[in-house]
């Protein structure tokens, strides 16, 4: 089923305006913390991705700013999961002068880190530093390339300088790269995170979770849950069994559709079912192998019926999408007419190519969804005669390491839950190794030009790119929970990186 959001759209772009317009942003405290006061209330949820290590700043992947961003670090600026507006976080407010170039922000006061150091505006020129530095190694660094200088002006005053003016910078503070770090607290990152948020990690068991203990020196509201322990499942049975043997509490990312039906009218659960901004992507490389003729991604692309992988691989949960925008993007707009579903026409385009039976290496994250949605679009592309060797790789370490960091692969599967990826296709290094001389123009338009052009401009994007068969997108992944019914403020979407947990109570 395809959809829009129109609300959450019309509150995305007003604030991205906002933040572009020289206009201040509000001073109240960040939106969606629990109003219940601290108590001993526990929660333990079950997840499928675990982190390989604690260190965001050089370990890609969701899993880590899913358990600390927020919970952990906190930027400036936060996303307001129920509206999707930038609102402050450790800034209470900011302005932005008329040219788009200075940021301006005004820090709370007697905010410390877990360490008990003072958080100032020291931290601020440190973190933000620190990203454009040797240190930061991820890919999404990329997002604070257009930072030209950060000063000190006072304690709890910041002075940003940006190169040229951004559409996305405010925006791209709201992820893991606007992360406050104490300078004293960077040595041991992959293991002890040092941050200002409400919880601290009291324990890490690689294979098993994450304790996250509510800090009692916290500057802001105390969290209702004062323990929220994150356990990993890989299989979708033992998540299942351990939520109705009392093992767990919440089951944070279902990954097995047709288990909702056991919760659904029993009365000691609750189901909730959203929206994501996970895109399932089927990725190519653009750059090797047969996938690098542009016929041959289009051909994939047109041998797939996207609502059977839907309805086979996730029961018909979640939405179609046709390029690398969700329905909460401002820029979205359905695109059914690029690469139709069209056997025939995949067959022609493939004999057209000069490999009418090519053999393709389908290395795939050993996640549930993407090894559900490989069997059926191995079946799919074989009735074309594409051979393509399903291999599923461990993920995250093996995947990243030869899939996302090699590119040593035909075809993959994983999703991409990073807010408004889509500039990912502006970056040639990136694992699809997409090389468009106008996508990449066309992105940095969209970011240096007048924000009321940037919807226009991201739309030519996303049509671009699709026409290219620059990837394919099989399905926008649901939020579906399922969590005892005295679990509350779980959230309906989940439209950033992290799993928020100041939102939580119980009773």
């Amino acid at each position: 089923m395809r959809f829009r959001l129109r609300p959450l759209r019309a509150v995305l772009t007003g604030a991205l305006l906002a933040a572009t317009a020289a206009c201040s942003a509000g001073s109240t405290a960040p939106g969606g913390a629990a109003p219940a006061a601290p108590g001993a209330a526990t929660l333990t949820i079950g997840l499928t991705a675990e982190p390989a290590n604690l260190d965001f700043t050089r370990t890609d992947g969701a899993a880590i700013p899913e358990a600390l961003l927020v919970n952990v670090y906190e930027g400036l600026v936060k996303i307001d999961q129920a509206t999707g507006e930038v609102v402050p976080a450790l800034a209470e407010k900011w302005t932005v002068s008329p040219d788009g170039l200075t940021y301006d922000f005004t820090l709370r006061q007697g905010v410390t880190f877990s360490n008990g150091e003072p958080f100032t505006a020291d931290d601020v020129k440190f973190s933000i530093e620190r990203v454009k530095s040797a240190d930061w190694t991820i890919s999404l660094k990329e997002g604070m390339s257009v930072v030209s200088s950060v000063e000190v002006v006072s304690p709890t005053q910041a002075r940003v300088v940006l190169s040229q003016p951004s559409n996305n910078w405010l925006f791209r503070m709201t992820t893991r790269i606007g992360a406050m770090f104490d300078p004293s607290g960077v040595a041991d990152l992959a293991n002890k995170p040092v941050g200002t948020g409400p919880y601290e990690v009291t324990a890490f068991r690689r294979g098993d979770g994450i304790d996250l203990t509510a800090r009692q020196n916290y500057w802001g509201q105390k969290p209702a849950i004062s323990k929220a322990t994150l356990r990993y499942f890989k299989d979708a049975t033992a998540t299942t069994n351990a939520l109705l043997t009392g093992g767990i509490d919440v089951i944070g990312t279902v990954q097995s559709p047709e288990s909702l039906a056991q919760f659904t009218n029993d009365p000691r659960f609750q189901v909730i079912e959203g929206t994501t901004n996970g895109e399932v992507t089927l990725a190519m490389n653009n750059a090797a192998g047969p996938t690098s003729d542009v016929r041959v991604r289009r051909a994939i692309a047109m041998a797939i019926d996207h609502k059977a992988v839907l309805d086979t691989a996730w029961a018909g949960r979640g939405a179609l999408i046709d390029t690398m925008v969700p329905p909460t993007d401002p820029w979205f707009e359905p695109l059914p007419d690029v690469t139709p579903y069209n056997p025939e026409a995949a067959k022609a385009l493939l004999a057209e190519a000069g490999q009418p039976a090519p053999k393709l290496r389908f290395r795939i994250a050993n996640l549930p969804y993407a090894v559900a949605a490989a069997q059926v679009v191995q079946s799919q592309l074989k009735a074309v005669g594409i051979d393509a060797q399903i291999e599923p790789m461990e993920f995250p370490a093996r995947w990243l390491e030869q899939v996302f960091k090699g590119a040593d692969y035909d075809l993959s599967i994983v999703a991409h839950v990073e807010p408004r990826d889509i500039r990912t296709f502006g970056t040639p290094t990136y694992y699809w190794r997409y090389d468009n001389k106008q996508v990449q123009e066309l992105l940095t338009k969209a970011d240096s030009g007048p924000a009321a052009e940037q919807d226009a401009t991201m739309k030519q994007v996303g049509r671009l790119i699709a026409e290219d068969a620059a990837a394919d997108w099989l399905f926008l992944l649901p939020n579906l929970i399922v969590a005892e019914t005295d679990v509350k403020g779980l959230p309906k979407n989940r439209i950033g990186e992290s799993l928020e947990l100041t939102t939580l109570s119980r009773g």
